[in-house]
């Protein structure tokens, strides 16, 4: 049976005890050695199928670049026990220290904006989990069915968090969950005891508490290296507590502590959901991958204006219309729309992770293009094109208390981050249209399965590793449940060294 973890602030003089704590409750979960269904360990390979692919398409990106000359100056030596751990975009005997392989594949995995996504009470993007999850498996010689249950438990603990508390109503970032759940996951993998995960979570969520503007205003880089930071000191976190030591504790529930003073406060509580003992970690299957390369809650809308891009062709021309406004959730209001109160939302120099956080020119793009693509509907001739600047200021968001129900709802047939769009043209006519989910979501028009995994990795990869290497790549990735260690060091893909030395990235400390 599902139990529910009650969380609330204790006074010091409490002297909770720490079976008492959520921190004990998530290392309960990872140490709960229940087989992985059928259904999940699917999910998971197409997961893995679905982050190599955006992986490819971002391994000459600037920030991929930094990131992996960072991992490569700090190689390891394999021994019988410790093996290193592999890079993107480099051969298999490049190895680096695992921690510095899950900074590198990290920032691969997130700086496009491309994978996959759950949305509750908070915001996460699970498939976060697998680089610090995988550079592990591979330096400590587990198997392909170890790193299965090892990302079951990562995604089933962030979503869990994800559910229950809301991090950006306090302006911290997203991040905060991740660092306990891949801590967590870590504790499946190297068979952990509770005690020593529990300090692990405890250190991964103290050190990965930081404020949301890495998501606000003049959106840069750290974007995408904030989920990479936060799997680089969950492992370093799971080290020192393998090692003896311990964490801030009750790190949640203390007086002092995450809730009392960065969430809802010393008055506050939240009722998180968990598997109980003896049941499957099945939370990764309520997530959803993403087609198009922006932030989550664009998707539908893309959709829709790929479709009235084909209906209503004229409603691309800024000269037939007056105005455009989104009637959406709360979230996708204040974070990606006019909400937000950021004029960079309108700039059309602004940087590409501002431009994929912004709702209106998102929308006046596919509507002007009727497609989406993850480098050309960025591109800074893209952006500053006069009648798309035109159009693009005319289009607002606003709240629409239905849509925030929607999106909060616990529901899947009913929970949707879409909206309606209200189209005045300069005529006079209204056009009303709207999407509940994006076509790739479950309950979609066309919801993804392996074929399509399949699809966006050929599609992303091909050009840049080349047929052969990506053929490589889904034998061994489809074969994760029986891959033995040895053949872990396979999760990873090889580019041409012609693709990556064609770009340079300045010189550091390393």
């Amino acid at each position: 049976m599902p139990r529910t973890h009650h969380l609330r602030v204790h006074p010091s003089a409490d002297r909770l005890a720490r079976t008492d704590q959520l921190a004990w409750a998530i290392a309960e979960v990872a140490a709960d050695p229940v087989p992985v269904p059928d259904d999940v360990v699917d999910m998971v390979v197409n997961r893995v199928i679905d982050n190599a692919a955006v992986t490819a398409a971002s391994l000459t990106r600037s920030p991929v670049v930094a990131a992996r000359a960072q991992a490569v100056a700090h190689p390891h030596a394999a021994s019988s026990a410790r093996h290193g751990s592999t890079v993107s975009g480099l051969a298999p005997d490049v190895r680096v220290s695992p921690e510095w392989a899950a900074w590198a594949n990290g920032v691969a995995v997130r700086e496009l904006d491309y994978h996959d996504t759950f949305l509750a009470a908070d915001y996460s993007h699970p498939a976060d989990n697998i680089p610090p999850l995988v550079a592990v498996a591979q330096h400590v010689g587990r198997s392909g069915a170890d790193l299965v249950r090892a990302i079951a438990t990562g995604y089933e603990i962030q979503v869990d968090l994800v559910r229950a508390i809301s991090l950006h109503a306090h302006k911290i970032d997203h991040v905060a969950h991740l660092g306990p759940s891949v801590a967590a996951g870590l504790g499946t993998l190297l068979g952990l005891a509770p005690d020593v995960t529990f300090q692990a979570v405890g250190q991964a969520l103290h050190t990965t508490t930081a404020t949301r503007q890495s998501r606000k205003g003049e959106i840069s880089s750290w974007k995408a290296y904030a989920p990479a930071f936060a799997g680089k000191v969950a492992i370093e976190a799971v080290d020192r507590a393998m090692r003896g030591e311990g964490a801030p504790s009750p790190i949640y529930e203390g007086e002092d502590g995450v809730v009392a003073w960065m969430l809802d406060g010393p008055d506050a509580s939240y009722d998180v959901p968990l598997p109980g003992p003896g049941e499957p970690k099945t939370a990764i299957l309520d997530t959803y991958t993403k087609e198009h390369s922006a932030e989550y809650q664009s998707q539908a809308l893309i959709d829709l204006a790929r479709r009235l891009h084909r209906e209503r062709p004229d409603l691309a021309d800024p000269a037939n219309v007056a105005s455009i406004v989104l009637h959406t959730s709360h979230h996708t209001h204040h974070v990606i729309g006019s909400g937000a109160n950021d004029p960079q939302k309108y700039d059309p120099t602004a940087s590409r992770e501002t431009l994929d956080h912004s709702i209106p020119y998102i929308v006046a793009v596919a509507l002007q293009d009727g497609r989406w693509h993850h480098v050309d509907s960025y591109a800074p001739s893209r952006a500053a094109r006069p009648d798309t600047v035109e159009l693009w200021r005319k289009i607002t968001t606003t709240e629409d208390p239905a849509w925030t129900a929607r999106y909060h709802s616990t529901d899947p047939a009913q929970k949707a981050f879409g909206g309606r769009l209200e189209i005045t043209t300069t005529s006079g006519e209204v056009v009303v249209e709207e999407i509940a989910v994006a076509d790739a979501h479950p309950l979609g028009a066309r919801p993804f399965a392996r074929p399509q995994y399949v699809e966006k990795f050929r599609t992303l990869a091909t050009d840049v590793l080349g047929e052969a290497e990506v053929e490589r790549f889904l034998d061994v990735a489809q074969r994760l449940p029986s891959l033995g260690p040895d053949e872990l060091a396979g999760l990873t893909l090889v580019a041409p060294a012609a693709v990556l030395d064609a770009v340079r990235s300045p010189g550091g400390l390393f």
